[in-house]
């Protein structure tokens, strides 16, 4: 085992010891299988993603220390956890997971063997995991899962809803989250609002030329 495998392996068993409070620990768990699956699984390119879901519309943090978190409350960390090439790391992040203080996990992975959600899932239930296929290609993959292994799972690259999916599922404890939920909600029907009528009012000709 690879000396930087070690650490990681150690650093995460040493934290799920500590035993701190939930407001000091990452709420959300973020995992790719490469780091080639960032782009996808933290901005999504072209297409909104994880990262701004969490900081720009609910005003999350990234946790980049576990014993010194910022000073928002609820906040996310990420890591690199390949189920093929480092199933040791992979088994460790799961397994620890719910004693580190997270209550919600993000995997994401590409290509036709996409195991990283469904192994991630197993390991950490019954602690809840939301698989994001980062590639069409990788739906069949992250969606398989057999009755009895639950794995919650967007459409491919959609790791924007998918952090939409984690709030949710942490608002049922955390009334701030419900309430930027919320707001958040609100803005998009004032925004398809204003779209509808600014159409309507305009007339189609005028307001493609406006576009």
């Amino acid at each position: 085992m690879s000396d930087t495998i070690s650490d990681l392996i150690d650093r995460l068993h040493r934290e799920a010891a500590l035993e701190r409070s939930d407001a000091d620990t990452p709420d959300v768990g973020i995992v790719m299988g490469s780091d080639s699956d960032l782009e996808t699984m933290m901005t999504g390119g072209k297409r909104r993603g994880a990262y701004d879901a969490f900081v720009d519309e609910l005003g999350f943090a990234e946790q980049t220390d576990y014993e010194n978190p910022p000073e928002e409350r609820f906040t996310f960390e990420t890591y690199v956890t390949s189920a093929h090439r480092t199933p040791d790391l992979m088994t460790a992040y799961a397994e620890t997971a719910e004693a580190r203080g997270l209550e919600v996990i993000i995997a994401g992975a590409g290509g036709k063997s996409a195991d990283l959600p469904n192994m991630t899932a197993s390991i950490a239930y019954p602690l809840p995991t939301i698989g994001v296929p980062v590639q069409e290609k990788s739906v069949d993959s992250v969606i398989g899962m057999p009755a009895g292994a639950p794995l919650v799972a967007v459409d491919a690259g959609k790791s924007f809803n998918a952090a939409l999916s984690a709030a949710q599922i942490l608002a049922r404890q955390h009334e701030p989250v419900r309430d930027r939920l919320v707001d958040y909600h609100e803005g998009l029907r004032e925004d398809v609002g204003a779209v509808s009528k600014q159409l309507h009012d305009k007339g189609t000709p005028a307001y493609r030329d406006d576009e």
